[in-house]
């Protein structure tokens, strides 16, 4: 079969004075025959190019599936006098949301079973589920296009009654005021940028509803919330850069509106409130890495704030937790997250201490201020996840629940997982790598390496356990996680120096990661792979332009490919939110600076690797006609016989398929292509 060519049309894009041809740009005609004839001539190519690999992806669709208990359920957590479970039915993809009052001996109560609402759709997906401060009413919203707009619904509890209110367009997000009449709720603008705050009252039409907040500035977006002491509800209004609080108290949706702090060019701050004060995690007075100060609800403008936990320039500062006689941070040095315990009554503090090289651990759902006892969550590449409470008083850990590891074969002492650092090319920067594989899996230029990266947005991609992961390392894989600038792993700056124009940062980190990978004999160039998701395919597409022959072949999922196009278009998605991460293409500095890296625009006739190219028709992250473009550009210009496949899910978007197992049939298309191509390496 031969592989498709869409055809070309050429369009002509000029900016400052710059000409760029663009022969594929009509591939964003949405409703085209033709663009669907495309995508699924390219859905036919890859069938048939995979075709060898089709019992091998449902082994592996089987064997991952195995690992996971089919009728599994969540960690029970007590709020406003129920316990509260989400649980799985084995048969069944979707989960079930309940609650027991007062005891878990009590009988359940079902607020939600999806498995209901998704019958007869090809994708469903809950956005959240709410429960009114009375207990009787629950709102939840549901996206059956992937598009992430959601629709918001209402069931009165006590009869099982799905309530007339309907509220179309939102995030999903409701939050409930004390008087069990009124939400909160946010709309999306036509970009789908979440930029209006509305208030409903239940029994009333939602064209009545009333408009609270309007975010008019393109680069913001907003979100509404109850602080933990449930007394106040907040609108917060967020760019990359800067942020605004408003709030009022949650039992009067009358009240006037007040704000925390207006907003400020670089002054990022959010809230939580604890008796009579805020406590605000903020990186005021060139607090790069951030601090808690704490100011009386009633002056609380920055001028106010006074110092609880000061700024350290060695340590990043990421969230904390408050109780009545504790305080608790979440904290990262040297890449490693900690938990801190401080006593407020002695000043007294402690760490929790963590073994392995690398790892993750978080603070958990803690909904109760007067506790002693912590609840939180550990995992490394070597250990599944798991839930722990703490004893602040008595340090005393209990083990709540670990993920379990189904199929009889996963023994944590069989895998083994290191830390190691990169030299950069810049001759002073190390870059982290956290690594894991099977004790029996040798290091050697004939071992295969998939090497995984974003470095965007100021996230961090940590250490934690994958059932999924397993069906590589069985077969001999080393798997690593390059912890490159863009994400926050070494601090804020880490961050700063891997974004605008310094982004470049973020490639050249990625492919000396590789080469040190190389130099130290855990792979070579023939069994090198590298795999990025939207940022982080915008990743590995710049640098199989950079360095084409470093490695073997490249999945790249949902990947943001065509940089300069997206970003000088307003109308498309989350553009205009972007400014702050990329720069503004309008300015010619910007624009210069992205077309250099663009993979889109600098792909070259040139032996480029074997590559597995992945998006969802309805995505709003990342465009569906940017991967396709990249795909046609690439056809049509590269000089090598290497594999090159798209496929394209015609009924998802940028999560992927919904329910609990279909998404492990793109795991394992992804591992059949690695596995596939290596055997073909070792075979040449």
């Amino acid at each position: 079969m031969k592989a498709p060519q869409a055809k070309k049309i050429e369009k002509t894009l000029e900016t400052h004075g710059d000409r760029r041809i663009d022969n594929y740009f009509w591939l964003n005609e949405r409703e085209n025959p033709e663009v669907i004839k495309y995508l699924e001539e390219e859905n036919a190519y890859e069938e048939f190019i995979m075709k060898d690999t089709e019992e091998l992806q449902e082994h592996l669709f089987e064997e991952m599936k195995a690992r996971y208990k089919k009728d599994d359920e969540s960690l029970p957590y007590i709020f406003n006098e129920y316990w509260y479970i989400v649980r799985y039915e084995e048969g069944k993809e979707y989960p079930i949301f309940c609650r027991k009052y007062k005891s878990l001996d009590n009988p359940e109560e079902i607020v939600l079973d999806v498995n209901l609402l998704a019958e007869g759709e090809e994708f469903f997906e809950v956005g959240s589920v709410a429960v009114s401060p009375n207990n009787e009413l629950a709102s939840f919203s549901s996206d059956n296009v992937g598009r992430r707009i959601y629709t918001l619904n209402f069931k009165n509890l006590k009869t099982g009654e799905i309530l007339q209110d309907k509220i179309e367009n939102t995030t999903g997000k409701a939050v409930w005021a004390n008087d069990n009449q009124h939400i909160f709720y946010i709309r999306k603008d036509k970009s789908l940028r979440a930029f209006q705050v509305y208030r409903h009252q239940l029994g009333t039409d939602s064209s009545e509803d009333v408009l609270i907040f309007h975010e008019k500035d393109e680069t913001f977006d907003v979100n509404v919330f109850k602080t933990k002491s449930l007394q106040y509800i907040f609108i917060a209004s967020s760019s990359t850069i800067s942020d605004e609080h408003h709030f009022i108290p949650s039992d009067n949706v009358f009240a006037d509106w007040k704000v925390i702090q207006p907003r400020i060019d670089d002054l990022e701050y959010s809230v939580e409130h604890y008796e009579d004060e805020f406590y605000i995690i903020t990186n005021a007075d060139d607090a790069t890495n951030f601090k808690i100060v704490k100011t009386k609800i009633d002056n609380c403008g920055m001028e106010n704030w006074v110092d609880v936990i000061p700024h350290r320039a060695e340590v990043l500062l990421e969230g904390f937790e408050i109780f009545r006689d504790y305080l608790v941070l979440e904290e990262r040095e040297k890449g490693l997250l900690q938990i801190k315990i401080i006593d407020e009554k002695t000043q007294e503090s402690h760490y929790l201490p963590f073994s392995d090289p690398t790892y993750t651990t978080y603070i958990g759902i803690n909904l109760e201020f007067d506790t002693e006892v912590l609840r939180y969550g550990y995992t490394s590449l070597t250990q599944p996840s798991s839930t722990y409470e703490y004893n602040m008083k008595d340090n005393t850990t209990e083990l709540l629940k670990q993920q379990e590891v189904l199929g009889g074969n996963f023994i944590p002492e069989n895998y083994i997982s290191e830390r190691i650092w990169a030299d950069s090319r810049d001759g002073k920067t190390k870059v982290p790598i956290s690594l894991v594989y099977h004790k029996d899996t040798k290091k050697s230029a004939d071992t295969p390496l998939l090497l995984y990266g974003y470095g965007s947005y100021g996230h961090t991609v940590d250490a934690s356990f994958s059932n999924v992961r397993l069906s590589i390392l069985d077969r001999g894989f080393i798997y690593a996680i390059a912890h490159i600038r863009g994400g926050e792993y070494l601090g804020r700056e880490w961050y700063e120096d891997g974004k605008m124009l310094s982004k470049k940062n973020t490639f050249f980190d990625f492919i000396d990661a590789g080469k040190h990978l190389i130099k130290e004999n855990y792979t070579s160039s023939k069994h090198l792979y590298a795999m990025g998701g939207s940022a982080g395919g915008l990743l590995v597409g710049a640098v199989v332009n950079y360095e084409p022959q470093l490695f073997n072949g490249i999945v790249a999922q949902v990947p943001f490919v065509d940089v300069v196009t997206t970003m000088l278009d307003d109308t498309i998605p989350l553009t205009t939110g972007e400014y702050d991460e990329w720069g503004n293409p309008n300015d010619k500095e910007y624009y210069h600076y992205m077309k250099d890296y663009s993979p889109y625009d600098n792909v070259e006739a040139k032996d480029y690797p074997h590559m597995l190219i992945t998006t969802g028709f309805h995505d709003s992250q990342v465009q569906y006609w940017e991967p396709a473009k990249w795909t046609a550009k690439l056809r049509e210009v590269k000089t090598d016989h290497n594999i090159l496949v798209f496929k394209t899910d015609m009924s998802s978007g940028h999560g992927g398929a919904s329910g609990r197992f279909e998404s492990l049939k793109e795991d394992a298309l992804e591992y059949a292509f690695l596995l596939k191509i290596d055997k073909k390496q070792n075979n040449n």
